[in-house]
């Protein structure tokens, strides 16, 4: 059984947070993609985003691939791209392709919005 995707998304001092729960998965059925909410925020203006992994139990080839796409059309506009609250089952994903080494993750929400200022 397979927990259904949903994204809710606020905004926190300018940065654009996406939290993510359920699965990030490809799907039979045509569902709420992050790259194309990250799109829908590139078109507004918004360049600082944040995404908040906390509720996430599982991610395919299919989500890191959203996830990389959604890190891509920002770094192209100059934008700024975070996740935090991963859990060890995922990081250790990210670990293994190497994408901890490219994307910028943080284990707190707070400090991932504190370094936005900084960056």
């Amino acid at each position: 059984m397979t927990t259904p995707l949903t994204i809710k998304t606020r905004e926190v001092d300018g940065v654009v947070v996406f939290d993510v729960d359920g699965e990030i998965r490809r799907s039979d059925t045509p569902q709420i993609s992050l790259h194309g909410l990250v799109q829908s925020q590139l078109e507004r203006g918004r360049r600082n985003v944040l995404v908040n992994l906390a509720g996430v139990g599982f991610i395919d080839s299919f989500g890191v691939g959203e996830i990389l796409a959604s890190y891509k059309s920002i770094q192209d506009l100059g934008g700024s791209f975070k996740l935090c609250r991963i859990s060890d089952k995922l990081l250790l994903i990210f670990k293994i392709t190497l994408l901890d080494k490219v994307l910028d993750i943080h284990e707190s929400c707070d400090r991932a919005l504190a370094s936005f200022e900084k960056g």
